[in-house]
């Protein structure tokens, strides 16, 4: 993944809401939340931002941008592929799903396409569990999921993308 640009108007931006969330109590959550969203996410560089404008280290900040998954420390793709390896999801078959998915982007949970254009996570209980097993594309939910439906919904994003989708 290439490195993202601070860019001096985003930087601004970023201060002017953490500025705001500094008049309620608990500013780090939103403050994280506008960084994930200003800038697709929320490397060291922007974490001492946050440090600077909180006089919170970065340590602490780091440690609550790592634990939760809604965070990234590198940008993530435009189309985000979650896929649920929650029990009732797993016993029913959601690996084969992911190892499909993964094939077919050829890269790894984690990971992002060179054409930044999906990234693949392997998630916990979304909470669909009736609908096992499961998979989500920019949150929304694909469930009774098979190798094939996921195969298909893929590759329908992906003819969307490349423009060479039917009209």
């Amino acid at each position: 993944m290439g490195k993202i640009v601070i860019t001096k108007e985003k930087e601004l931006l970023l201060r002017k809401k953490i500025r705001e969330h500094k008049q309620k109590s608990g500013p780090l959550m939103p403050s994280l939340h506008d960084a994930q969203e200003i800038f697709g996410c929320i490397p060291l560089e922007v974490q001492k931002i946050i440090s600077e404008e909180l006089k919170i280290s970065v340590s602490k900040i780091n440690g609550v941008v790592t634990f939760y998954s809604r965070f990234s420390l590198e940008p993530k793709g435009k189309h985000v592929i979650g896929v649920c390896l929650g029990t009732a999801c797993y016993v029913k078959g959601s690996q084969a799903v992911l190892d499909e998915i993964c094939n077919t982007l050829q890269i790894k949970v984690g990971e992002t396409t060179k054409d930044e254009l999906f990234s693949v996570e392997a998630t916990r209980c979304v909470g669909a569990c009736g609908l096992a097993p499961v998979f989500t594309i920019d949150g929304k939910v694909y469930g009774h999921a098979t190798v094939q439906s996921a195969a298909k919904e893929l590759r329908r994003i992906i003819d969307w993308e490349t423009g060479t989708h039917e009209n």
